[in-house]
């Protein structure tokens, strides 16, 4: 009887299967007197029960498989961060001329980005993300007549929105209603401009309500992206060229007008349904805005408990995205899009792991410049006159 155990334990031990564990292989002993016994081992209890077994490591993410091609992630990283500029402000009198579209090509887009106009440009959108630094949105400010009445004239249009319900139809992106919407928009657009200007600059009502007009969506594609808030950010940069913002308003300018625009932007997003313009899915920042992550980061620059890995903090989003931009913006994406968020929204994810609020900031507005200002698709829309121009015949 011992024999033929003696040789099940041998056969056993001797069968092809790989041990359970390395203890397996030791001689197997009594645990009464601790001599030899012939009886294998009983297997080593595993720390993980079977209804509980051990975790299988995943990728937060599959690879880029359908990453857009051409990515110039190491060139933004290189790239210098913008730095802000004085908007030089004209001499009056003036000729103001009906804004139009010039960029075609990548070399027309090179052209631009070396010019003045550009770095002027971008230099007041940096201007604006630093005087909103460390302020929350409802902090005191300057707030001239001015920007009052301008956040007047945006607050009329949401009240549009209620005068003008989506209609029943079997399409979910696109309510034909925003066409009506939109329509009165231009029709009024020139009277809501005198609402603010002063006499002596009505005449650049043909210059700034182009810009005016295309800052809230495509009226023929129903769609809405990036492009559409830059004309609003250039449209802005035109009443300063004209002097009637004044860099004492600059933080009024962000957390009064630009604050009141999203807020109008996000209803006119959920009420039409509009179409993301130019989205890149789940590889964009965000499907309809890029400035407010700009300015929501300045905001929390120096913060003494949120952090950028604080987005996923459900209470931090709750309590804060009131006064914070940039907290907003997650909120408003975790509300609107299901599933994890490193899956929707991979950017977002890993800029949460960038260590502080400062690199954040200086990362977008490279970004910024890459992803916006030097795309063809949404700078062959963009409109040139004598307040932001450009100079395409004239190599630099």
């Amino acid at each position: 009887m011992e024999e033929t155990q003696e040789h099940n334990h041998n056969h056993n031990h001797n069968h092809q299967d790989p041990p359970r564990s390395s203890t397996a292989t030791l001689s197997p002993t009594c645990v009464k007197c601790g001599g030899p016994c012939s009886f294998p081992p009983p297997p080593v209890q595993s720390q993980w029960s079977e209804i509980s077994p051990p975790p299988i490591y995943r990728p937060i993410r599959s690879p880029a498989i359908n990453l857009p091609p051409n990515t110039n992630s190491q060139a933004i990283i290189l790239a210098p961060v913008p730095q802000s500029q004085k908007v030089p402000t004209i001499s009056l009198p003036h000729t103001f001329q009906s804004p139009s579209k010039k960029i075609q090509s990548p070399d027309d887009i090179r052209k631009f980005i070396n010019s003045d106009s550009s770095k002027n440009f971008l230099g007041f959108v940096v201007a604006l993300s630093e005087s909103i630094r460390a302020r929350k949105i409802s902090d005191s400010c300057h707030e001239s007549t001015t920007l009052k009445k301008i956040v007047s004239v945006i607050e009329g249009l949401v009240h549009w929105i209620e005068e003008i319900p989506p209609v029943q139809q079997s399409s979910r992106y696109g309510n034909i209603s925003y066409r009506t919407w939109h329509s009165r928009l231009v029709e009024n657009s020139e009277n809501l401009m005198l609402q603010f200007l002063p006499d002596n600059l009505k005449s650049s009502m043909v210059e700034i309500v182009p810009y005016f007009t295309d800052s809230f969506g495509n009226a023929s594609r129903i769609d809405y992206g990036t492009g559409h808030e830059t004309n609003f950010a250039a449209w802005l940069y035109c009443l300063a060229r004209m002097g009637i913002i004044e860099e004492v308003d600059y933080q009024a300018v962000v957390s009064r007008v630009f604050v009141k625009y999203i807020e109008l932007m996000r209803k006119l997003q959920s009420v039409y349904n509009l179409e993301p313009a130019g989205s890149h899915g789940v590889w964009g920042l965000d499907d309809y805005h890029f400035l407010p992550f700009i300015f929501g980061s300045s905001q929390l620059i120096d913060h003494k408990y949120m952090k950028p890995k604080s987005i996923h903090n459900e209470d931090i989003l709750e309590n804060f995205s009131n006064e914070y931009m940039y907290l907003s913006c997650i909120l408003l994406i975790k509300k609107v899009k299901k599933g994890l968020f490193a899956e929707h929204s991979p950017l977002l994810d890993d800029i949460s792991g960038v260590p502080n609020w400062n690199k954040v900031n200086s990362g977008l507005l490279k970004m910024y410049r890459a992803e916006v200002l030097e795309k063809v698709p949404i700078m062959q829309h963009f409109l040139f006159g004598s307040l932001i121009q450009c100079s395409l015949l004239v190599g630099h």
